[in-house]
């Protein structure tokens, strides 16, 4: 557990700078915005507590909000995406083995659960995000551009990201 501690740390740290140097500015034709912050959630053990989860997501997506001057839009993005992962997990991966100290990747689950697992993780994270920036000026085209290109583009950075972590040693589930 005390890797995993390490490891989602470390994550914390070089995402949420990343992300609020360097993937804020790197948005295309003023619609797709990357969101790669995320990946700290989607790679939450699927044993760690709800209540632990939404913690990490609440201060994840506070930092970004601190940083990027959104106000309490991603703190609640991550909290309600880091409640929901568990059940969105448990919809691509039903097997009964042993998960304790298992992050969410390509060699634990197999790659095409876990792609579909990051993609729909990164598109409700997305219809979170541009649902309530909708609120204030709303048009439905924009609105269904932008949920469909950051989740392409997003999705895309984060099999990326995933390729260059992976772990050779974790278990199959």
């Amino acid at each position: 557990m005390s890797k995993n501690v390490i490891t989602l740390s470390l994550l914390f740290l070089l995402l949420i700078p990343a992300q609020t140097v360097l993937f804020n500015h790197l948005v295309l034709f003023n619609v797709a915005v990357p969101l790669v912050f995320i990946y700290l959630i989607i790679v939450l053990p699927v044993t760690m507590s709800a209540n632990v989860a939404m913690t990490i997501g609440f201060l994840t997506g506070l930092a970004v909000d601190i940083l990027s001057d959104t106000p309490g839009v991603n703190a609640l993005c991550c909290t309600v995406a880091a409640f929901i992962r568990r059940p969105v997990f448990h919809a691509f991966v039903s097997s009964d083995i042993d998960l304790a100290d298992q992050l969410p990747s390509t060699r634990t689950m197999g790659t095409p659960a876990y792609l579909k697992y990051a993609l729909t993780m990164t598109l409700i994270y997305c219809i979170l995000l541009f649902s309530i920036e909708a609120m204030q000026v709303f048009n439905l085209r924009l609105y269904l551009l932008r949920i469909a290109a950051s989740t392409v583009y997003t999705f895309i950075i984060l099999y990326a990201i995933t390729l260059l972590t992976g772990r050779r040693h974790e278990k199959r589930l």
